[in-house]
C-alpha cells in the first residue's frame, strides 16, 4: 500500500508566502515523477508544477516565477514553495506521484487527499 500525505496548507494574505509538502510512504521501490495540481471551487483540476526524479521542472504559466517545486528523494517528499500569493491561487492543492511499487515492479499513479490553501485579499 502506498500513501501520499500533504501538509502545510492554510490561510495567508495576498502577497504572502506558504510552503506545502507531500510525503510518499509505503511499499515503494522507486518514485519517478512528482507534481502538484490544484482545484479551485467550481473549476477543473489543473497542473501547477511537476518535477522528475533528476530535478527537471515544469510550471503552469500562471505560477511561473512565483512558485518553486523541489523534492528530497531520500525522503520521498515533494515541496511547493509559493511566493507572492494571489487570491486566484486559492484552491485545494493535490500531490501526485508516479511510483513503482515494490515486488510488483510496476508504476502506478497516486494522489494525495489535498490540502487547502486560502489567499485573502
Amino acid at each position: 500500500q502506498v500513501r501520499l500525505v500533504e501538509s502545510g496548507g492554510g490561510l495567508v494574505q495576498a502577497g504572502g508566502s506558504l510552503r506545502i509538502s507531500c510525503e510518499a510512504s509505503g511499499n515503494i521501490e522507486r518514485v519517478n515523477g512528482m507534481g502538484w495540481f490544484r482545484q479551485a471551487p467550481g473549476k477543473e483540476r489543473e497542473l501547477v508544477a511537476t518535477i522528475t526524479s533528476n530535478g527537471r521542472t515544469v510550471y503552469a504559466d500562471s505560477v511561473e516565477s512565483r512558485f518553486t517545486i523541489s523534492r528530497d528523494n531520500a525522503k520521498n517528499t515533494v515541496y511547493l514553495e509559493m511566493n507572492n500569493l494571489k487570491p486566484d491561487d486559492t484552491a485545494v492543492y493535490y500531490c501526485n506521484a508516479e511510483i513503482v511499487v515494490r515486488l510488483l515492479l510496476r508504476e502506478y499513479v497516486y494522489w494525495g487527499k489535498g490540502t487547502l490553501v486560502t489567499v485573502s485579499s
